[in-house]
């Protein structure tokens, strides 16, 4: 949906942006959950702001980024339309939608949007900036997304932690000489191509050959970087 220029906001008393945002979090989802998740995002907020009466400016929406990632682009293409007056409402489906960071909850919800004159709508958790009351219970709703980011965090540490007591390998790649096993990219298993130039270069070790000196001499047997 293309925004309205600046001539139509100043006409406007109620012009709204809708932040729609798919987290990383929910990673156990499938795409075409995924989908529906931004889809039903889209549906809701239209709903909501045409029966407030708004008109809509722009949508924006930011797909597999966090809620504490400070760099989505659409997220910050948002607020420099902000500050350029485009709109003077934001509604998101829940202040989690729009931040799990207390602090840039902070920021915008309670410094610069109302310096700007923009409201801030969440509709799931009742958040209204337009609502003098309303203060209090946006920086409760603030503390728990953030507390749910920690304790999301250190649920992670702890099933890694888990898997690596296991015996379990995490790492992107395989260590030179190791590759992962076919039916479980969690085990490693010998490369036995590779292998025979780790057991080569023990062997030149051994015999007494500088790090340096081995790397000339697999150089001069055409033998190729791991890299390679």
């Amino acid at each position: 949906m293309k925004g309205i220029n600046n001539d139509t906001v100043s006409c406007q008393s109620n012009i709204a942006a809708l932040y729609l945002r798919l987290s990383k979090e929910d990673m156990h989802k499938n795409e075409k959950e995924d989908s529906e998740s931004i889809k039903n995002q889209r549906l809701l907020l239209i709903e909501e702001a045409l029966k407030r009466g708004f008109v809509i400016a722009d949508i924006y929406c930011d797909e597999d980024y966090s809620g504490t990632d400070s760099h989505r682009p659409q997220f910050n293409r948002l607020v420099k339309d902000a500050k350029q007056k485009k709109f003077n409402v934001i509604i998101c489906k829940s202040q989690s939608r729009f931040t799990r960071d207390m602090q840039i909850a902070e920021k915008y919800i309670n410094g610069i949007f109302p310096l700007l004159g923009i409201r801030f709508i969440s509709i799931v958790d009742h958040i209204d900036t337009g609502v003098m009351k309303n203060k209090r219970a946006q920086q409760i709703n603030a503390l728990i997304n953030e507390w749910y980011v920690e304790d999301l965090s250190e649920n992670i540490k702890s099933v890694y932690k888990s898997k690596m007591r296991q015996g379990q390998f995490l790492g992107a790649f395989a260590a030179y000489g190791y590759k992962k096993k076919e039916n479980d990219r969690h085990k490693l298993v010998i490369d036995e191509e590779a292998a025979q130039v780790v057991r080569k270069i023990f062997q030149y070790y051994i015999a007494g050959y500088s790090i340096q000196n081995i790397c000339y001499k697999l150089q001069e047997e055409n033998i190729l970087t791991p890299s390679a």
